[in-house]
């Protein structure tokens, strides 16, 4: 064989092997992309599908407080997922549940919120120790204990309680009611 034929030859050898890498890698990328168009196309369906599944409903988080305070929160949840919902309200306990709204509560080990910021324990008229939003000359009592003896309580213990006892922390707040238990009526 002369060299030119075999020059030419070596040269349709790397054309066609050329060719055929070119339409071998034609042939991947629309088999390629052809299936993740698809997959695209899928994939969007089921989202369609899940926001036609998906549920939305009020929940309302009660937190309850060590001085009886119960606050409510009340949120709009759109439900993708039960599994990841429950999962994001673990810490919370079901109270009750329909279609168009659940219930949460969570128990704290704290006093409230209300009661840090302006709560204070006094005596009312009778005797009876109530913590009140405020000065207990105003009279807006949050909660009451039990009726103290005010004739065995100490007079620098009274006269706190009449003009008011700020509780700001749960420490305090226990320390006064177990302070006054000592004094408490007891009715039988």
């Amino acid at each position: 064989m002369c060299l030119s034929c075999t020059n030419l030859q070596n040269d349709r050898t790397e054309y066609l092997s050329r060719i055929t890498i070119f339409l071998f890698s034609c042939i991947l990328f629309i088999s390629f992309f052809g299936v993740n168009a698809t997959f695209a196309e899928n994939f969007n369906k089921d989202e369609q599908i899940e926001k036609l599944n998906a549920q939305t409903v009020e929940v309302i988080l009660q937190r309850h407080y060590l001085d009886g305070e119960i606050s409510e929160e009340s949120v709009q949840e759109t439900i993708w997922s039960m599994e990841d919902f429950w999962a994001f309200y673990e810490e919370w306990q079901l109270v009750d549940q329909n279609e168009e709204r659940i219930i949460f509560k969570q128990d704290f080990n704290d006093i409230s919120p209300l009661l840090k910021m302006n709560g204070y324990f006094g005596l009312s008229e009778d005797g009876t120790l109530n913590i009140y939003n405020g000065n207990p000359n105003e009279n807006d009592v949050i909660q009451s204990f039990f009726q103290v003896n005010t004739s065995r309580l100490k007079s620098h213990l009274h006269q706190e309680l009449m003009e008011g006892i700020p509780v700001a922390t749960k420490d305090q707040y226990l320390q006064v009611l177990k302070m006054c238990e000592k004094y408490a009526i007891n009715e039988l």
